[in-house]
């Protein structure tokens, strides 16, 4: 019975630390609120976002493998979404020619996969770190 109540522990776990990394996400992205473009039928926003829920789970899936508690798994899974955080940040500094955030706005299809990539990409490199 034990492990239904651990996995069920890490499933609350997982919902409430993606919750806390969208409504920082939505704070950080000021030119647009994602559910309101995702509503709107924004394509490229509901790529960037599956991207982010993605790639947070991602980590959490190796924080959960290689930690020994529940507190060592939530400081994982919160220096996580920091670092995705910093992530699209990067991302957004490092391309020069256009605005990511506005073009994402705009629907950009292309754009929206590179974020879905860069987002799930960097997951797995941020969960391997993890030992």
């Amino acid at each position: 019975m034990n492990a239904f109540i651990s996995t069920f522990i890490y499933f609350v776990i997982a919902i409430v630390v993606v919750l806390i990394g969208l409504v920082i996400f939505e704070f950080i992205t000021n030119k647009y609120k994602d559910w309101d473009e995702i509503k709107n039928n924004n394509q490229a926003v509901a790529l960037s976002v599956a991207g982010k829920i993605i790639g947070i789970c991602i980590i959490l899936s190796f924080a959960i493998y290689h930690s020994v508690s529940v507190w060592e798994t939530l400081i994982w899974g919160g220096y996580g979404v920091i670092l995705q955080m910093i992530a699209y940040l990067l991302f957004e500094a490092f391309t020069r020619k256009f605005s990511v955030e506005v073009q994402i706005k705009n629907n950009n299809i292309a754009v929206g996969i590179i974020s879905m990539a860069v987002s799930i990409g960097l997951a797995f490199v941020i969960g391997a770190s993890i030992t």
